[in-house]
């Protein structure tokens, strides 16, 4: 369902192998869901169950399963296997068989992957840009996301302030767990729960970028015509 799925894919192949199932993924992750319904489908498969996994911070809810699924299903163009969802998300890897207890098929009548509240970029001030690339994530990117989200909760600000992204790798990979800010064009290396706190309070809200965690940044000057 996450990013951190898409890291820890390796625990799922685990868990998927005795269960005769295979792994797809909703966002940043290969195969998408998509493509996997694809290849199942063209395999001639007649019945797809899909339990949906969420095992860090933050991810889509459930919800956003049935939405995926039921647009692939729509879409297809052929022969269309029944699909049947879990109806609760999996927290761990040892829970995916006992998610698989009930389900519910998709019957294309779900909502779409469109709506008005989605139509407009957010008024954001700050866009906040959480790096999951391999290195922030085996140092602590998922605690880093959690108490994120939890400070700007706790401070009232949602989307219309801060909007939070998780990103790839953004280098420089010494420095994990690395987050930036921008516009302000600030970066902080090896960052921790502790200072997530003091970044939310200090730059987010009073506009101040705090001294401790932020790397130089080295621009190079721009070439000129002449020089090219």
């Amino acid at each position: 369902m996450s990013v951190t799925e898409a890291n820890r894919r390796a625990e799922l192949l685990t868990a998927a192998v005795p269960l005769d199932a295979t792994t797809a993924f909703l966002q940043q992750g290969e195969p998408s869901l998509s493509a996997e319904l694809t290849r199942l489908a063209d395999a001639g498969t007649e019945t797809v169950v899909l339990i949906g996994v969420r095992l860090g911070a933050s991810g889509p809810g459930h919800s956003w399963l049935r939405r995926i699924a039921a647009y692939w299903w729509r879409e297809r163009a052929g022969h269309r296997p029944e699909l049947l969802v879990a109806a609760r998300l999996a927290d761990s890897a040892d829970a995916v068989a006992a998610a698989a207890a009930s389900v519910k098929p998709i019957t294309g009548e779900e909502p779409g992957l469109t709506s008005p509240a989605w139509d407009e970029v957010t008024n954001h001030r700050h866009q906040v840009l959480v790096c999951r690339g391999p290195r922030c994530t085996a140092k602590g990117a998922d605690d880093n996301l959690r108490s994120l989200v939890r400070q700007l909760a706790e401070h009232g600000l949602g989307d219309d302030d801060v909007l939070v992204v998780q990103t790839g790798c953004q280098f420089p990979c010494n420095q994990a767990p690395l987050v930036s800010v921008q516009p302000d064009d600030v970066w902080y290396g090896q960052v921790d729960p502790a200072t997530i706190t003091t970044i939310v309070a200090d730059h987010l809200i009073d506009g101040r970028p705090i001294a401790t965690h932020r790397l130089p940044r080295h621009r190079k000057e721009p070439r000129t015509r002449a020089e090219d």
